[in-house]
């Protein structure tokens, strides 16, 4: 199971995801591992605030086991910082968030699962970087907004899954917050190796859910060997500036 993108707190404001993370970041994650270990099922749990040493906090998914126990986590690396032609205007995470410093592919039962954030579906490298780490699956927790994910939502996500042959499972915020004063885009989806699209949900609150063929990704990787094929130097995280 895959929770969208501030899942728990959307907030006015990005600050407000310090406060929660002085207050209430803890009792947010034990949460989330209760809810893991009631339903039986293995949760990755949006994003939390995680409160970082600088006084900002890190956009964090953890992912939780069926027992409640945390298998893996990843902070956001990639932070939106970006004007866009809606109610809120400008969005400066970078003055709330930390960004993250290394990628996260985790052993599960499914296979091995990627983690990405929102923002960083828009740089490929990260995920080929998921890709080349072992991943077979990459979880998206995302809050797009409705203009950008009306323009770049749906062939970014099928672009990732086509180049790195994995299934994404994208977890999408939907309508309108803050009393209308931020829209996301919505949209969750399930897209695999191929990049079809196995199921879908458009528009309004729900959820989405599709059977993962492993035999089926790995013939895709073996009929169209990219990573074999793949002329050009593995990606590397560069230091913060």
């Amino acid at each position: 199971m895959v929770l969208p993108e501030c899942c728990l707190l959307f907030g006015g404001h990005e600050s407000q995801q310090v406060e929660h993370a002085l207050d209430k970041g803890l009792s947010l994650k034990t949460a989330m591992s209760d809810l893991a270990k009631q339903f039986d099922v293995y949760l990755v749990a949006g994003t939390i605030p995680v409160l970082a040493d600088d006084g900002r906090v890190y956009s964090r998914t953890y992912l939780f086991d069926c027992a409640g126990k945390v298998l893996g986590e990843y902070d956001k690396i990639h932070l939106f910082d970006v004007d866009v032609a809606d109610g809120t205007k400008e969005y400066r995470e970078s003055d709330s968030f930390c960004p993250g410093d290394k990628i996260s592919v985790i052993d599960t039962p499914f296979g091995k699962l990627g983690l990405a954030i929102c923002y960083d579906l828009r740089f490929p490298d990260l995920f080929r970087a998921l890709r080349l780490a072992g991943a077979e699956i990459i979880a998206l927790p995302a809050a797009f907004t409705k203009v950008t994910g009306a323009a770049h939502w749906q062939p970014l996500i099928q672009a990732r899954a086509i180049e790195t042959q994995c299934y994404v499972l994208a977890a999408a915020q939907w309508g309108q917050h803050n009393e209308g004063s931020r829209e996301t885009w919505g949209q969750s989806m399930i897209v695999d190796p191929w990049g079809r699209i196995k199921a879908e949900k458009l528009t309004g609150c729900g959820w989405v859910q599709a059977s993962l063929d492993k035999s089926e990704l790995e013939q895709i990787r073996q009929k169209m060997p990219v990573s074999q094929h793949n002329r050009f130097s593995a990606p590397k995280l560069l230091p913060i500036k």
